[in-house]
This record gives structure tokens, C-alpha cells and sequence, in this order.
């Protein structure tokens, strides 16, 4: 006996020690794919030929483990569809983590599949009817992701179901699957919008900004859809998830643009008061709110919609907010950047103040300092421009050229902006075309031509002497060899010849400035070498010289040998400049094309005339700025303001309509309601007849209203007034009073009565309410709230 109980007792140790020893290596081994997710990836062969005896297997562990070695080939690259049947199998499986794992093999295979993928689709329908939501909505999610055209029909009627499901997780599914169904089949369109319809009128938050989504893929331009439900989305906005709330902002935003009248100062009345619209004003209020959003994008949405739409009193509630968002990272504040690009350029008074807070950093990418020195630009004015231009300064000095290139001509423009500052953007200029760096110099003899040009234009200025256009020019020319730019020496070459006209002043070549023939013959000797531009004006300044002094020698022979150079270059352009400008010296000096003389066919020009085409009509300034380039009218939230260039997916912003259509469109039932007092207390009158239950003034509360209407308040109109509400409440008391005294001999009977007549009466009220549903409940209740 002693044996037999001792045998039993070893085996079962035994027996126990082995499933220890099981359960053991499973968990570690979990822990090991837990903590070692590359163990998966570098798994050896034959592993691999076991995935299919571990999706056959009847161990929950080992259909896991054999699907996230699949989902890890599919990540590899490796084509694992002849596991397709295996997996299938498991799409019923009661564990959760395995059924993820299956929907994300299946929406993996299923377009390359399309006849395996039909063998699930039994499987998903029997799922959509599963107790939990979460199951319903994963199954809608792999039958839409399912791209079989053939199916389109099943996916529309589960689209439906779901959409008239009592969780709004699931309703938001189905609002997120009918993108896909228009994608695959455009023509199940009259079917699908219905379904957005109810889904726009649905009261849950979650699913709201999913049926937006579903409204801008399927129908964008059904705007009518919106009439009933414009005001109800605006008192929802701000209980909508984050980027449903970014989607439905600029939905309202189309909806307002297109059918509500545009925002107008009233002329009547010296101060001036702005007409708005009622409905715009409740979309403004509601979203206001919003500014105080933690999500970048809700903001730049709410921005959009008062810039678009808000009257000018409320513009200005869009600072705060940017400045906030601007140093949330490197990326927003990038598009930020771009939003007040715009809006600085419209009303640069909304920030001029705040220009400090656009200061370049040393660690700012590229693109975010070339904006802050335009948004800077925009913003200068008489009040801050002495400290905007030292910022200019201090960025020429930058490791980036295009920077560099960017803060010079912000100097030059800080000049025309405020012309009381030329002097010192001139002496910064001519600080910097000292400079060793190519960059800083070509860049400054571009900037200082237009400044020139400016003045000459404007006439005599009280600069000093050594700011003087023709100093400066002088200057210039005596630099044309330190100058590499090619663009630089262009302009250097134009300013030479447009200005070393110098009539009544003594010089070694009568009426031409002692320092332009050098010029030219500085820049003859490496013509072979200089660029197109170059070259270009370097012909120009030998025409220009030639005609103020024909007489001179030197001069004629140092222009006929440019003209050679430049009818014999490589360059068309060259050459076709050298023949015009040939064509027109011959009426000064028929020889000037080689010397033979030749009948010149067509009309002589005389010198006078060739100096006004020469010389006239070029000292206007041509600004390239933000508004020639045409960046302002694209519209803030396009991808273009970003990039630079219009994309295909920037939305259209629409144009304000005269008048907007008739408010009584969107009137609805609920709006037409009449809206109860706040909630009162427990000792309060009730809406309902009273019952006494045996002290006076006490009734009771019902929360769940039988019937479809909202509750009716018989003293309505007196509660209004205070004093009243007191004085009716206090005659009411008196009166229950009375009465009490009168039947206090029968008030156990009548207790009795009212007893059992409360009882039957909460009874019946109770199966009404179950009888109604969960929908007529929460929207009785949520009536009966307001």
C-alpha cells in the first residue's frame, strides 16, 4: 500500500514538474519576443516551415507566435500567400490578439487575392453582429479594406448597418469605410449619401468629424446637406475629437463663405458698428475656444476661419495664438511662418509690435530665417525699423548665402520703406562691398543700384558728400575687378554707363566721367571670359561711351574693338545685341562695323535720337516682391504657402455670396423648441402635476419624459420675474396648507390612494421608457437637460 500511494505521489511530482517546466519556457519565450523583437525578423528556415503546424495548432500561443513571424516576413518583403487558407481559419479565434493579427494579414492579401479573400467575407458579416463593439468595428474595417469591386454591394449594406448601430465607435467605422467604397466603385455615390446624412445628424462627438471626412470624399459641393445641421455642428464643435474638429472648421468654413452673407461696416452712426450675421456669429463664438487647443493644427484651423471670416474687430484675436504655437517644434513653427507671411502682408499692424518674436536664431533651419526676414520685412515700420535693421545687419554676416543674400536686400528695402533711414542703409552697403566674402559684395552692388537709381530718380537729397549716387557709382567702378558676381558686374557695367554723363565739369575726355573708359577697357580685356550678362552690358557701356563723345579717338577704336569681339562670340544673344547696336551707331559712324562703307538699307538714326533710345526711359526700379511673385493669393492652409508652388490637393477658398440664402433653411425642429428654465432643485415646482405626498410644496422628478414632447412649465412666463416667482410660490404653500388641515381626518386613506396610483403611474412610465430605446431615452433626456 505504502508503494503503490509512493508511486502515484512521484508521478504526479513528475507530472507536475513538467507543466511547470512548459509553462515556464512559454512565458520566457514570450519575454524573449517581447523584449528582442529582432529574433523575429532573423528567424532561421526551419522555423519558417513550422508556421503552418502553429496556425493548425489548438494552442492560442502558437497561432500568436506563427502570426507575428508571418506579419514579419510581410514586413521583410517576403510573400507568405499560401498561408492564405490557414489564417483564414483563424479569423473566428476568441483571442483578440490573434484576430488583429489576421485582419492585418488579410488586408494584406486581399487585393492580390481577391478569390481567397471571398472565403472571409462569411466570417466579417457574422462579426458585424458580434456583442462588442470593438469586433464590429474591426470586421467593417477589414470588409472595406477589402478592394474587390464585386463586393462593393455587401460592404454598402454592412456601411449601413453599422451607421445605424447604437455605439458610436462603430458608426465612426462606418463613417471612415465609405471613403473607401466611393474610391473602389464611384458609382454606389447615390447610395452612400444618405448615409451621410444620418450620420451628420448624429449626436455623438466621436463620430462627427469621421462623417465630415466621409462628406469632403463623397459629396464636397452638396453644401445643402448642411442647412439643418449648421447651427447643431457649431454647438458640437467643441466636443469633437482633434482633428475631427480641424476637418469639420474648414467644412464650416466653406458652408459660411458660400451661403452666409460676408461680415459689413454699417455706415450709419459716427462710430462705426459691423453687421454680422447670426449664424456667423455663433460659428466665431463657438470656435474661439479652440485657440486654447494643445494641437497645432486646431489652432492654424481656427485661425483660418476668423481670418476668412470674422469682421476686422476680430482679426486681431489671431496673434496670441500663433505666437503660442510658433516654438511648439521646428515643424510648426515652419508653417506658422507661413500663415503670417500672409497675414503680416494684409496687416502687418497686428504684429508690429511683436517683432521680437521673430528674431532669427543661430539653430533655425534655413527656410524658417529666410521667413523671419520676411515677416520682419513686412513689418517695418518708422517705429521699429532702427531695430529691425540692425537685425539686418548683424544676419548678413550669416554662414548660409541665401541668407546673407536675403538680410542685404532687406537693408535696401528698409530704405524705401522708410526713407529717413537711407543714410544708414547706405553706409552699411558701403561697409559691406569692403568685404572679403564674394557673396556679401555682389549682393550689396545689387542693392546699392537700386538705391542709386532711387535717388537719382527722386532728385537732389541732403546726403552727405560721400553718399552721393555719382560717389558711390565712382567708387564702384574703381572696385569692377574685386567684383566676381557675374550679375554684379552686370549692374556695376549699367550704372557706368547710364550715369558717366558729365557735362561742364573738366575731365580728359570731354562730357564723359574720367573713370567709365576705364571701365571698359578693363572689362574688353577679359570679355572672352565673362558671362552672358556680362557681356552683354559691357557692349552697352562701349555704345553709350562712343555716342557722349564721338569725337574722341581712343574711345572710337576701344568700341570698335568690343563690337568685333562681340560679332565673332559663341553667344547668338551676343551677337544680335552687337548687330543692333552696330545698326544704330552707323548714322554717327558709318565705319564703326569694320570700316567699309556700305549703302545702309532702312532709317538712319541721328546721334541725338540713338541717345534717347540708349539712355531714356531707364530709371524706373522694378521691386520683386511677395506680391509680384503672386505667394498672397493663395490661401492660408494650402500646402502651396509652404512649398512655394500650387498643389493638387490645396482646397479652393470660395467667394463670399451677395446676400446668403434665406436663414429659415436652417431652422430646424429642435431650434424651433422652446427652450425650458435651468434646471431647478429638488423642492422646486415640478414641470408635471403635482402630488402631494404629504408635505406641502414637495413634488417628484421624473427624468425619463413618456411621450415625444419636452416638458411644459404652466408658470412659464412669471418665473421671469423674481418677486413674482416668491409671491405665487408662498400663495401656493398657504393653499396646500389649508387644505391639509381640512383633510386631516382622511389623510391615511388618501395617503393610501396616492400611493398606489405613484406606483402604477412610475410602472407605466418605466416601460414606456424601455419600450422607446436608448435613442428616444437620450434625446428625451438631453431635451429635457436643456
Amino acid at each position: 500500500m505504502d508503494n503503490v500511494n509512493l508511486n502515484a505521489f512521484t508521478e504526479n511530482a513528475a507530472r507536475l514538474g513538467m507543466r511547470i517546466q512548459e509553462t515556464f519556457s512559454e512565458h520566457t519565450r514570450d519575454l524573449s519576443i517581447t523584449r528582442g523583437g529582432a529574433s523575429i525578423f532573423d528567424m532561421p528556415d526551419d522555423k519558417v516551415k513550422n508556421i503552418g503546424k502553429q496556425l493548425d495548432s489548438s494552442s492560442d500561443r502558437e497561432k500568436l507566435d506563427a502570426m507575428k513571424r508571418l506579419i514579419a516576413l510581410i514586413s521583410k518583403g517576403r510573400n507568405v500567400s499560401n498561408y492564405f487558407p490557414q489564417v483564414v481559419k483563424n479569423v473566428a479565434s476568441q483571442n483578440l490578439e490573434i484576430r488583429k493579427l489576421v485582419y492585418i494579414y488579410l488586408l494584406r492579401y486581399a487585393e492580390h487575392e481577391p478569390d481567397l479573400a471571398l472565403l472571409s467575407i462569411n466570417t466579417f458579416q457574422k462579426d458585424l453582429a458580434d456583442s462588442s463593439p470593438l469586433i464590429r468595428a474591426m470586421a467593417l474595417r477589414v470588409l472595406s479594406g477589402i478592394k474587390v469591386p464585386m463586393i462593393c454591394g455587401l460592404v454598402v449594406l454592412a456601411i449601413k448597418k453599422c451607421a445605424a448601430d447604437l455605439s458610436p465607435y462603430v458608426r465612426k467605422a462606418a463613417a471612415l469605410a465609405i471613403p473607401k467604397v466611393f474610391q473602389l466603385d464611384a458609382t454606389q455615390q447615390p447610395a452612400l449619401i444618405p448615409v451621410i446624412t444620418t450620420l451628420l445628424r448624429d449626436r455623438s462627438p466621436l463620430s462627427i468629424g469621421s462623417a465630415v471626412i466621409a462628406f469632403e470624399s463623397v459629396c464636397p459641393t452638396r453644401l445643402d446637406l448642411l442647412h439643418q445641421q449648421y447651427r447643431r455642428l457649431c454647438k458640437i464643435l467643441i466636443d469633437v475629437d482633434e482633428w475631427g474638429q480641424v476637418y469639420l472648421l474648414n467644412l464650416l468654413l466653406r458652408y459660411t463663405r458660400t451661403m452666409l452673407p460676408k461680415p459689413t461696416i454699417s455706415p450709419d452712426g459716427e462710430p462705426m458698428e459691423e453687421e454680422v450675421d447670426a449664424d456667423l456669429q455663433l460659428l466665431l463664438a463657438s470656435s474661439e475656444p479652440l485657440f486654447q487647443s494643445k494641437n497645432p493644427a486646431v489652432v492654424l484651423a481656427v485661425v483660418r476661419v476668423f481670418y476668412y471670416t470674422g469682421p476686422l474687430s476680430s482679426t486681431s484675436k489671431i496673434v496670441n495664438p500663433l505666437l503660442r504655437i510658433m516654438h511648439v517644434s521646428r515643424e510648426v513653427e515652419r508653417v506658422v511662418l507661413a500663415y503670417l507671411l500672409i497675414i503680416t502682408l494684409a496687416h502687418p499692424q497686428l504684429f508690429s509690435t511683436k517683432y521680437l518674436r521673430f528674431l532669427v536664431r543661430t539653430d533655425d533651419p534655413l527656410q524658417v530665417k529666410r521667413d523671419k526676414i520676411k515677416v520682419m520685412l513686412n513689418l517695418c515700420d518708422v517705429d521699429n525699423h532702427q531695430a529691425l535693421l540692425r537685425e539686418f545687419i548683424d544676419c548678413a554676416e550669416d554662414v548660409d548665402d541665401v541668407v546673407v543674400g536675403d538680410a542685404i536686400h532687406a537693408v535696401g528695402r528698409c530704405a524705401r520703406v522708410v526713407p529717413s533711414c537711407t543714410p544708414q542703409c547706405l553706409s552699411a552697403l558701403m561697409i559691406m562691398i569692403k568685404s572679403r566674402h564674394d557673396i556679401v559684395v555682389s549682393n550689396a552692388v545689387l542693392v546699392l543700384k537700386a538705391l542709386i537709381q532711387n535717388q537719382l530718380l527722386i532728385g537732389p537729397s541732403a546726403l552727405a558728400s560721400s553718399q552721393s549716387p555719382l560717389t558711390i557709382i565712382s567708387l564702384l567702378a574703381r572696385r569692377i575687378d574685386d567684383i566676381k558676381h557675374p550679375q554684379a558686374r552686370a549692374c556695376v557695367l549699367w550704372l557706368v554707363g547710364q550715369y558717366s554723363a558729365a557735362p561742364g565739369i573738366n575731365s580728359v575726355i570731354e562730357g564723359v566721367a574720367d573713370w567709365a573708359p576705364d571701365v571698359l577697357r578693363r572689362s574688353s580685356k577679359s570679355f572672352n571670359t565673362e558671362g552672358l550678362l556680362v557681356k552683354l552690358q559691357t557692349l552697352t557701356l562701349a555704345a553709350k561711351l562712343f555716342l557722349l563723345c564721338p569725337a574722341d579717338q581712343r574711345l572710337g577704336l576701344l568700341c570698335r574693338h568690343v563690337l568685333s569681339l562681340g560679332k565673332y562670340d559663341l553667344n547668338y544673344d551676343v551677337r544680335d545685341r552687337t548687330r543692333m547696336l552696330s545698326s544704330l551707331l552707323v548714322g554717327v559712324l558709318p565705319t564703326i562695323d569694320g570700316g567699309v562703307t556700305e549703302e545702309q538699307g532702312g532709317v538712319i538714326l541721328r546721334r541725338e535720337q540713338v541717345m534717347k533710345v540708349l539712355f531714356d526711359g531707364k530709371a524706373g526700379v522694378v521691386e520683386e516682391s511677395e506680391e509680384t511673385l503672386g505667394y498672397h493669393r493663395l490661401p492660408i492652409g494650402s500646402l502651396g504657402i509652404v512649398t512655394g508652388k500650387t498643389t493638387l490637393g490645396d482646397s479652393i477658398l470660395p467667394e463670399w455670396l451677395e446676400g446668403g440664402i434665406d436663414p429659415s433653411l436652417r431652422q430646424n425642429e429642435e431650434d424651433a423648441l422652446p427652450v425650458g428654465p435651468p434646471p431647478q432643485a429638488f423642492g422646486s415646482a415640478s414641470s408635471t402635476a403635482p402630488k402631494t405626498l404629504g408635505s406641502a410644496g414637495v413634488t417628484p422628478v421624473v427624468l425619463t419624459p413618456t411621450g415625444n414632447s419636452t416638458p411644459v412649465h404652466e408658470a412659464k412666463e412669471t418665473w421671469r420675474d423674481l418677486d413674482k416667482f416668491y409671491a405665487s410660490d408662498k400663495d401656493k404653500k398657504d393653499s396646500e396648507s389649508s387644505s391639509e388641515e381640512e383633510s386631516d381626518g382622511n389623510w391615511e386613506e388618501d395617503n393610501g390612494v396616492h400611493d398606489s396610483e405613484e406606483t402604477q403611474d412610475d410602472a407605466a412610465d418605466y416601460e414606456s421608457s424601455e419600450e422607446d430605446g436608448q435613442e428616444g431615452t437620450d434625446g428625451s433626456s438631453a431635451k429635457m437637460l436643456q
